[in-house]
């Protein structure tokens, strides 16, 4: 994710070598693991670091604290969630509007549910960090993806795209955190991605000029 970090969520630095991706990984598995076991408020670093099988040492050469990996833990959530929805766009490039949003809100909709838990515990840890650059780089990312996609529709035409993009992708985001901070029944949650697949399609007929 293309954001610069606040000075004091900085990560102290970043693997370079497979070994060190490796144990990077591991520590953000177990940092997620930590957080759905025992919650953001007894998420400790030698908690994680016990978890991951690393020595505390080990950690703080890449984190110095708590919150520089939670930031870390997040931007790389984000950074896979980016390349999955842009690759979703791009596939739907010169594709009918309605085939577009279907596809979009799909994609967005499982990368979200593969592991509930995970997002659900994600959203929880942000409560502790100052992320607006991290939402900042996101939202960029999101907006430049969608908005090529529309633009190239094969049935419609925007007069301001870029108006009717942000409004897209606020209903489309919106709507799959509410559905996740509600907790609803996977039965009542299918039925909300099928009428949001429709609402958004109805939005981009009522749109295009």
């Amino acid at each position: 994710m293309d954001a610069t970090p606040p000075l004091h969520l900085k990560s102290r630095k970043k693997p370079r070598q497979a070994r060190s991706e490796i144990t990077v990984e591991a520590i953000f598995e177990a940092t997620i693991q930590v957080l759905l076991s025992d919650g953001i408020h007894r998420l400790t670093t030698t908690r994680v670091a016990a978890r991951a099988g690393v020595s505390v040492g080990t950690m703080y050469q890449y984190f110095p604290h708590k919150q520089a990996l939670l930031y870390a833990l997040n931007e790389r959530y984000l950074e896979l969630l980016a390349q999955r929805m842009e690759r979703a766009c791009l596939e739907q490039h010169g594709a009918p509007t309605a085939t577009m949003m279907e596809a979009l809100v799909t994609s967005y909709w499982e990368a979200k549910t593969e592991r509930s838990d995970v997002t659900r515990a994600l959203y929880t840890s942000v409560v502790e960090l100052d992320n607006s650059a991290l939402i900042g780089a996101f939202s960029a990312r999101m907006d430049a993806a969608t908005a090529a996609m529309l633009g190239s529709a094969s049935d419609a035409h925007y007069a301001d795209i870029s108006l009717v993009n942000t409004t897209l992708i606020s209903v489309v985001f919106g709507t799959v955190r509410n559905v996740f901070e509600r907790n609803l029944p996977h039965s009542v949650q299918m039925d909300i991605r099928r009428q949001l697949i429709a609402m958004c399609q109805s939005y981009l007929l009522a749109s295009s000029n």
